[in-house]
């Protein structure tokens, strides 16, 4: 073989070279980088984990709000209907609500329906936006103290619904409901029931009500002013 065929000419030496060098480059270059590619996809797939699928052990640690039972019926409380019925209804209300206004004939209608097996319960739950609702349910337990708790509920939502709504209406009703106005007055103009109204609104919100009307039925949460027949599927299956 002759010098000149084992040798390569300039030109070709000079393309293996540069070819060999951009191949060697590259696989160092990879192989730097590998650890960061593996780190990279694992941080996110960690991140995945812990924000949107947590592991069986993380979310076993998390605290999970439980949300309190309302207190059990006392003799705080006004009943309306057979005290001895099977289904107690607890409603949590405010009086000068709208909603509220348009869920009580509701109610009335299931007292009727259902007589001599549901009991009523009326607690209170004033919002602030409402100024009139402080007072009212203040109204309806001072008319309470005399045995006309519920005699004053029906007038109150007659009021809200005359928009007729005033600390001078509450007492001219309690004068009409036959109460000893004196005794009556006495009670809404000191706020002796101011405490119990915060305490059963406290007790309504620790349970899960957010907004009114909210009933308990047997424990069971129904929130809004629904219609008679979701609140009469309810009942039928607990009868």
């Amino acid at each position: 073989m002759t010098e000149n065929q084992t040798k390569m000419s300039p030109k070709m030496t000079f393309i293996l070279g540069l070819v060999g060098g951009i191949a060697i480059i590259s696989t160092i270059g990879f192989f730097s980088l590998l650890p960061k590619i593996y780190g990279e996809k694992d941080e996110k797939v960690l991140g995945s984990n812990t924000n949107a699928n947590p592991s069986p052990s993380a979310t076993a640690q998390e605290p999970v709000p439980q949300l309190a039972s309302i207190p059990e019926i006392s003799a705080s409380d006004y009943i309306r209907g057979d005290k001895n019925a099977k289904i107690t209804m607890v409603e949590y209300s405010d009086f000068e609500c709208p909603f509220c206004l348009r869920h009580n004939p509701t109610i009335d209608k299931i007292l009727s329906e259902y007589k001599g097996k549901v009991r009523l319960i009326y607690r209170h739950f004033p919002l602030s936006f409402h100024p009139q609702a402080q007072k009212a349910a203040e109204a309806f337990e001072c008319a309470g103290e005399q045995g006309k708790a519920y005699e004053m509920h029906d007038k109150i939502y007659q009021a809200n619904a005359a928009a007729n709504m005033s600390i001078e209406t509450w007492k001219k009703t309690a004068k009409d409901l036959g109460l000893n106005t004196s005794k009556f007055n006495d009670c809404l103009d000191t706020g002796k029931y101011a405490s119990k109204i915060s305490q059963q609104q406290n007790d309504g919100a620790a349970a899960g009500v957010e907004g009114t009307p909210a009933t308990f039925i047997n424990g069971k949460l129904v929130s809004g002013a629904v219609p008679y027949e979701q609140f009469k599927s309810i009942i039928d299956v607990l009868l």
